[in-house]
């Protein structure tokens, strides 16, 4: 009697059961399950890690300032002219209208140096000539004083010491410079050079510059006179400002007149004239930035406004208003710029007080004093402030102010920056001066990352996707076992490789050969789409002679042949079209043609990224059901019609996923664009032009970036940006996938 199908199942079953085949494959399932599932979790986690510290890193530029109290005392100085803190914050140096110099310890409050002019003469002006301690007095008699603070480092019993003194580096004698009395003096010091002007009470400004030389017997500063005149004002100013160089003079009045001189042929000429303010507004306080290429006017209305100086289409230049800040509604009283960036301190009549950075426009703290402000000084570290108010109270505060420059304006909007003629999107995070000023915009990385990734895909694309299609669906199995492979070893190719062929003999030859090469690009699909309609019409007993799928073999000469037919052309081409040089030629018609450019990266990164596409591709179009592909063809349908309407689109999600995994690739590619092209931030789609993309940037500039510096910080903030870029390629790759899978995965 036989048993039945059900039976023998069962036997089967109890059979694997009692030998524990069963139980090893149920422990091995779920080994397998688990072990994937941790190890998914595992990649989800590492990303969230990586993304984590990215934003750990990069969230302290966006932090506003923040100033501590760290001593309240009694200031024993009246009536002072200047004050000062060094670099360390350690020391305060602060001169009255008597000629008295203390240095004061600032923990301590005690005077540790006390000294007086040479000159027993009243003093009528004062003038901070650097940043670095030079300073300059007048004295009744229209002479003028040249001093310098020094602070000389000992370091005994292994201690380190700081011994403040006033020096006078060009002698105690005061110089000659007016007959009469100044009201108001300024000028600059700096390495070979000195300039000094003058207001006297009749309103006349007095200018003399000097050649700083080094005496070769004593080794000390000798002054060279090398210019003296006299400007006449047509109003009463307030305020004299003048640059080093020298270059340009201000004279401001206090209701808002301005009058601009510039220094040119060995003398002063008048460049311009206007009103700075409203009517009702007045002038309170003027001051340069670092750099003295912004004039910073603080008004009485609370407001500071922003000027320099910004070419015109005749190629002069002329003073323009930038921004303004807003501090309170009352008047400003002081005005002291940063000495190591772009920042400056306000205060106002009511003791209000405010850190700003000009680039950033940013108003990164506000402190209330409690008191109209008598003086105040920060160190050239910008970590230590000291006020004195009118009643002599003092106090100091820790400043923690280390990114002011970030906002998201500077990174992303267009920023007027000193000595631009307009708002610009630029990167340049560095320069050899202190004065300058740091250019920190990600929109022309983020803009070369698009172009580079535009221009591989541009070529990559249609190469991929066309021979992937052909491969799969088209060619001989046995053809098609020596061309995939050939194509995936391609990928194995080290991208530094290819960018330093690229680099150093693609871009060579292109630019050699651009009009052959240009016609290589346009002929050679002319050529091979030919060749497929000559070869459709061919008799049938010539096109038997190739075995069906092995056509694409008789494309190797065509394209042999045009490749060399086009570069040959190209030679006479160049010569009646372009006077026999191309790159000269877009020159001089305004196409900027620089050897790596665009087009020597698109080919390189596309080269890089066809294998990836490519792969993808050629499986998802493989993996169709034949059962599909047959049935179309048994229902009437052509080779082509059941490609298009069925094969193409029951792959769409692997050929999509193909797309955005190239598209990732190319994004985030950094050698290949790092030595194929000038690595010049600029925002131009001009294919003769190079760029430079996020990754490109994080690879040139990190190891010369100081740690936990804003440079450092906008580095790993340009990270994240990349991160972001690939995280959405990828969510929205895996989107559309899944609506293509769902719309077509029933066939």
């Amino acid at each position: 009697m036989s048993t039945s199908i059900k039976e023998t199942t069962r036997k089967l079953l109890d059979k694997q059961t009692q030998s524990g085949k069963h139980k090893r494959r149920k422990i091995s399932d779920r080994l397998a399950r688990y072990g994937i599932a941790i190890g998914g979790m595992s990649v989800i986690m590492a990303v969230g890690l990586i993304c984590f510290y990215l934003l750990w890193v990069v969230l302290p530029i966006f932090k506003s300032a923040t100033v501590d109290l760290e001593q309240e005392y009694d200031w024993s100085q009246q009536n002072i002219m200047h004050l000062n803190v060094e670099e360390y914050g350690e020391i305060a140096f602060s001169l009255d209208t008597k000629g008295q110099m203390l240095f004061t310890d600032v923990a301590t409050h005690e005077v540790i140096a006390e000294s007086q002019l040479p000159q027993q003469k009243s003093i009528t002006a004062f003038a901070q000539l650097d940043l670095k301690g030079m300073m300059a007095v007048a004295y009744g008699d229209g002479s003028v004083q040249l001093m310098q603070q020094d602070y000389a480092i000992s370091y005994p019993d292994n201690k380190r010491k700081l011994t403040p003194s006033v020096i006078y580096p060009f002698g105690q004698d005061s110089l000659e410079f007016s007959q009469s009395e100044l009201i108001l003096l300024n000028g600059k010091f700096w390495q070979d050079g000195l300039i000094l002007a003058g207001l006297t009470k009749d309103y006349n400004v007095i200018i003399k510059q000097f050649d700083v030389e080094q005496s070769f017997l004593s080794e000390e500063l000798v002054l060279e006179k090398s210019y003296s005149g006299t400007l006449e004002l047509g109003f009463e100013p307030q305020y004299l400002l003048v640059t080093q160089g020298p270059d340009w003079l201000y004279a401001i009045g206090q209701q808002g007149e301005l009058s601009t001189y510039r220094f040119k042929s060995n003398e002063w000429l008048l460049q311009d004239t206007k009103q700075i303010t409203e009517s009702g507004v007045s002038v309170t306080q003027a001051n340069f930035l670092l750099g003295q290429a912004s004039l910073m006017i603080g008004q009485s209305n609370g407001v500071i406004s922003q000027w320099f100086q910004v070419r015109n289409e005749e190629g002069g230049s002329e003073l323009t208003k930038i921004r303004d800040f807003k501090l309170a509604d009352s008047a400003i009283t002081h005005l002291v710029p940063e000495a190591r960036r772009k920042g400056f301190i306000a205060t106002d009549s009511n003791g209000q007080l405010g850190i700003f950075y000009t680039t950033s426009e940013r108003l990164l703290k506000t402190i209330n004093f409690g008191q109209p402000i008598d003086s105040l000084a920060i160190n050239s570290r910008s970590n230590k402030l000291l006020i004195v108010g009118e009643n002599g109270q003092a106090n100091t505060f820790v400043v923690e102010n280390e990114h002011p420059e970030i906002s998201w304006s500077a990174l992303w909007n267009e920023v007027f920056y000193e000595g631009y003629k307009e708002p610009t999107y630029t990167w340049q995070s560095s320069a050899s001066t202190n004065d300058y000023e740091s250019k920190f915009s990600l929109v022309p990385l983020s803009f070369g990352t698009f172009k580079a990734a535009f221009y591989a895909m541009l070529f990559a694309v249609p190469l991929a996707i066309f021979g992937a299609i052909f491969t799969a669906y088209f060619m001989a199995p046995r053809m098609r076992n020596m061309v995939k492979p050939t194509v995936e070893i391609m990928e194995a190719l080290p991208t530094v490789i290819l960018g330093f062929l690229a680099g150093l003999w693609l871009a060579p030859i292109i630019e050699e050969t651009l009009a052959g090469f240009l016609l290589t690009l346009v002929l050679l699909p002319l050529f091979t789409i030919l060749f497929g309609l000559l070869w459709h019409k061919a008799p049938n007993k010539l096109r038997h002679v190739v075995p069906d799928g092995w056509q694409a073999a008789l494309l190797l000469p065509v394209i042999i042949g045009g490749t060399m037919f086009s570069f040959w052309l190209g030679e006479p081409v160049e010569a009646w079209l372009f006077n026999g040089d191309m790159p000269r030629w877009l020159d001089q018609h305004g196409i900027s043609y620089d050897q790596r450019n665009s087009l020597v990266v698109g080919l390189a990164m596309g080269f890089a990224v066809i294998p990836t596409i490519f792969s993808i591709t050629e499986d998802a179009i493989f993996s169709v059901p034949k059962h599909l592909t047959n049935g179309s063809l048994a229902l009437g349908a052509s080779q082509w019609q059941t490609l298009t309407r069925v094969v193409l689109p029951t792959a769409s999600p692997g050929i999509f996923s193909a797309l955005m995994i190239g598209l990732g690739r190319a994004v985030g590619e950094t050698m290949i664009v790092l030595m194929a092209t000038g690595n010049t931030p600029i925002m131009d789609m001009n294919i003769f032009e190079g760029m430079r993309t996020l990754s490109a940037n994080i690879a040139v500039e990190m190891p010369e970036s100081e740690l936990g510096s804003s440079h450092y910080r906008v580095l790993f903030l340009a990270a994240f940006v990349l991160f972001l870029f690939t995280f959405a390629f990828n969510t929205i790759a895996e989107v559309v996938r899944q609506r293509l899978r769902n719309k077509y995965g029933s066939l």
